[in-house]
C-alpha cells in the first residue's frame, strides 16, 4: 500500500486571559474541524502567554516540526498585543506599516488613525496578508506562518483565506462501533490487539453512562477507506461473544 503523507499543523493560541480562565478558547475545535475538511491534521496545540521570549521559542520550535502553524490572538491596538513583534523577531526581519491596511483604516476612520490603531496596521517583512471578511485589519502570513485574530468570529472568517493557501492531504475517514452493556476493560485487549494490527490507523474508545444504560463508542479512523472498513469488521468479530447488549456499527 502506497504511504499517504501527512500534511500536519499546530496551533499557538495566545494570550493571559486563555490561560488565566477570563477568557474559553473556542478557536481550535473550529480550526481542527475546517482544516479536516482539506485533509490536514491539527498535530499540536500550545497556549502561551503575552511574554515575548516564550512566545518565539515556542513559534520557533513548533514551525520548524510542522508544515503549518496558526497563531490566534494577540494582534489587536493595545500594548500586551505582541504577537507580530514576536513573529518578526523569530524570522528576523522588521515589522513596517502595510500601506493597504493603512489605507483601509484611514477610510474607516476618516483618516482618524491614532498610535494604537497603527500598530495593527504592521507586518512583518516578506509577509502578505490574510484576508479578513468580517471586521477590522487582516492577519498575515510569513513562511509556513499564520497569523490570525483570536475573536472567534473573526477568526472564522480569517480561516477561509488559509485553508486554501494550504498543501491539502487526504481526508481522514472516521466510523464507530457502539457497544452497550459492557465496561472499557472487557474490551480493552481486543481493542489493543486489533489497534497494534493497523498501526498505520487510529482506534480509540469513548465510554458514555446514561438512564439508559453504559458502553463506549470505539472510533477507527484511517485515510484509506478500504481498510477502515476492513478493520471496522475486525473488531466487531473480536468484540463478539464478550456479552455486550448490542453491538452497533453507527453510519457516518
Amino acid at each position: 500500500m502506497a504511504e499517504i503523507e501527512r500534511v500536519a499543523v499546530a496551533v499557538l493560541i495566545i494570550g493571559d486571559e486563555i490561560l488565566s480562565g477570563r477568557t474559553q478558547d473556542t478557536n481550535l475545535n473550529f480550526i481542527a474541524k475546517y482544516l479536516g475538511t482539506f485533509g490536514i491534521d491539527v498535530a499540536e496545540v500550545r497556549v502561551v502567554g503575552d511574554l515575548k521570549d516564550e512566545i518565539i521559542a515556542a513559534l520557533n520550535a513548533l514551525r520548524s516540526r510542522y508544515d503549518y502553524v496558526i497563531t490566534t490572538g494577540g494582534i489587536g491596538p493595545t500594548h500586551d498585543d505582541i504577537t507580530a513583534d514576536c513573529v518578526a523577531e523569530a524570522f528576523g526581519v522588521e515589522l513596517y506599516e502595510h500601506p493597504e491596511i493603512i489605507e483601509m483604516m484611514t477610510a474607516r476612520w476618516q483618516g482618524e488613525i491614532n498610535a494604537a490603531r497603527r500598530r495593527m496596521a504592521r507586518i512583518p517583512e516578506g509577509g502578505s496578508l490574510v484576508r479578513n471578511p468580517v471586521q477590522g485589519p487582516p492577519g498575515f502570513q510569513i513562511g509556513n506562518v499564520f497569523v490570525l485574530a483570536g475573536v472567534p468570529m473573526i477568526m472564522r472568517g480569517m480561516m477561509e483565506d488559509v485553508g486554501p493557501r494550504m498543501r491539502p492531504g487526504a481526508v481522514v475517514i472516521a466510523r464507530t462501533v457502539r457497544v452497550e452493556g459492557i465496561g472499557e476493560s472487557v474490551m480493552a485487549l481486543p481493542l489493543e490487539t486489533v489497534a497494534k494490527a493497523h498501526p498505520d490507523l487510529s482506534l480509540g474508545s469513548y465510554p458514555f453512562f446514561g438512564q439508559d444504560g453504559f458502553g463506549s463508542n470505539l472510533v477507527v479512523r484511517g485515510r484509506v477507506e478500504d481498510e477502515v472498513l476492513s478493520t471496522v469488521e475486525e473488531l466487531v468479530g473480536a468484540l463478539e461473544g464478550l456479552g455486550a447488549k448490542a453491538i452497533t456499527r453507527v453510519e457516518p
